[in-house]
């Protein structure tokens, strides 16, 4: 195996292809026009032993290099005569290999990457990963039969996929609720199950369950209590019930009355000044 990979980086080399250690490069065009050629650097999928991969062992062929415009379709079509193409996913860049891959959704899916992307092309068998490191190339990614869109084309076609279907995405929003409200229903009844029961070193996890039920940390919540709490102090707290409470609040109420007079003042002032019709 080491030294059939030699002798094609070897074979490689001299024909002049860039080719990275490790890869495979396979030549492709945009269209028969095109005169200059673009590369895909492809290898088998591997990960290291006891790492678990959302990728299935040896039928996983990893894609760098990938271009804007070939999307997953074309890849599939560009390698399905290795054999047949079980699925093609394309990425912004390499998935570590202890995450685990969410289900993809046909409405609810992030911001397309731009520029160029990795690929997982997943063959039916492990013959087809060998078959594709051996192409010869250069292949078209867009021929008469299926012809790629580009420019006003493909952002009309764009426009018309970002419109929505009604139903679609109704059954989606019921899927993903109800794997949501299943996935909380769990977590409550293994908190419920756990409540109060003793690890093995003897700790009690404390969590925020109990009798009284908590308090929603909203902003609302919080000003509600405050009110309450100024309404039972207010409550709880005598006015004039001292000699100087009493003498304090007549400063105070003499204090306004002055404020207010001088406001007055003012404003009769402003009133004359602007009287246009003066008699003396």
């Amino acid at each position: 195996m080491v030294a059939r990979r030699r002798k094609r980086v070897a074979r490689d080399s001299a024909e002049g292809i860039p080719n990275p250690p490790g890869y495979a490069a396979i030549r492709i065009k945009f269209s028969e026009k095109q005169q200059t050629c673009h590369y895909l650097y492809m290898k088998e999928h591997r990960v290291r032993e006891g790492t678990k991969s959302s990728w299935p062992q040896k039928r996983t062929l990893f894609v760098l290099n990938v271009p804007p415009y070939c999307t997953e379709e074309c890849l599939s079509r560009l390698l399905s005569p290795c054999g047949p193409v079980q699925s093609v996913e394309l990425q912004g860049k390499p998935e570590l290999a202890e995450s685990l891959k969410e289900p993809k959704s046909k409405i609810f899916h992030p911001k397309p990457v731009s520029g160029f992307q990795v690929a997982y092309v997943v063959f039916q068998k492990p013959s087809g990963v060998s078959a594709a490191l051996a192409l010869k190339g250069p292949l078209l990614v867009s021929t008469e039969s299926h012809p790629v869109k580009t420019g006003i084309h493909k952002w009309i076609s764009d426009y018309a996929e970002s419109v929505l279907d009604p139903e679609a995405l109704q059954v989606e929003v019921d899927t993903f609720m109800e794997a949501y409200d299943k996935k909380i229903a769990e977590e409550e009844a293994k908190a419920k199950e756990e409540e109060g029961v003793p690890d093995d070193e003897g700790w009690v996890k404390v969590t925020r369950r109990g009798r009284r039920p908590v308090l929603p940390r909203t902003e609302a919540a919080s000003l509600r209590v405050l009110e309450r709490e100024k309404r039972k102090r207010a409550r709880k707290e005598l006015l004039n019930f001292y000699a100087w409470q009493h003498r304090e609040t007549k400063m105070e109420h003499l204090a306004q009355l002055r404020k207010k007079f001088e406001e007055d003042k003012q404003r009769i002032e402003l009133m004359r000044a602007q009287r246009k019709f003066r008699p003396y």
